[in-house]
């Protein structure tokens, strides 16, 4: 089981410019899916961490195994449910909004990847919504360089929140 490190004080004395606004509709019923409050500081610390300091609003579908597989399937062209898909938003020319995009979560496959990788699920679920949110401020992993940038961001998002490495497997 991974193990939790201490959050480090200089990320978490960094003031956030505000408070993002996160709407999250479950469709599942399923147990362990964190609450709004919880959503709202990972997507908070996800936002300072990337240096976006203007407000931001973000809208997350928690959905089951069938619903995740769907939309992968309709969006990825990929046959099968994933954790994580971020669709970011962008305005029309001139539109005013702090919409940054939408997020849709497949608590199923969170849960199983915990447990598989030997993570507690609220860490994981805290690292799967991070990731999600650079994703719709623009970060990418699609070549190796960028990953590694994506992944050190995430690293130091997550300690921040006193949650450890994700990519270290734990032993």
């Amino acid at each position: 089981m991974a193990t939790r490190k201490p959050a480090s004080p200089a990320f978490d004395a960094k003031p956030a410019a505000t408070t993002p606004f996160v709407f999250v509709r479950n469709e599942t019923a399923r147990a362990g899916v964190p609450l709004t409050a919880t959503f709202t500081r990972w997507i908070e610390a996800a936002l300072r961490g990337a240096g976006r300091r203007k407000r931001a609003e973000v809208n997350i579908l928690v959905t089951d195994g069938e619903r995740g597989r769907a939309y992968n399937h309709q969006y990825r062209q990929r046959d099968y449910a994933t954790n994580v898909l971020s669709f970011p938003y962008e305005p029309m020319p001139h539109e005013k909004t702090a919409l940054i995009g939408d997020l849709v979560i497949c608590a199923p496959v969170v849960a199983m990847e915990a447990i598989a990788q030997g993570k507690r699920s609220r860490d994981h679920w805290a690292h799967m919504t991070v990731h999600g949110v650079l994703h719709l401020v623009g970060h990418d992993h699609i070549d190796d360089a960028d990953a590694e940038r994506m992944e050190a961001l995430e690293r130091r998002i997550l300690a921040g929140l006193g949650i450890a490495d994700p990519y270290q497997s734990a032993e």
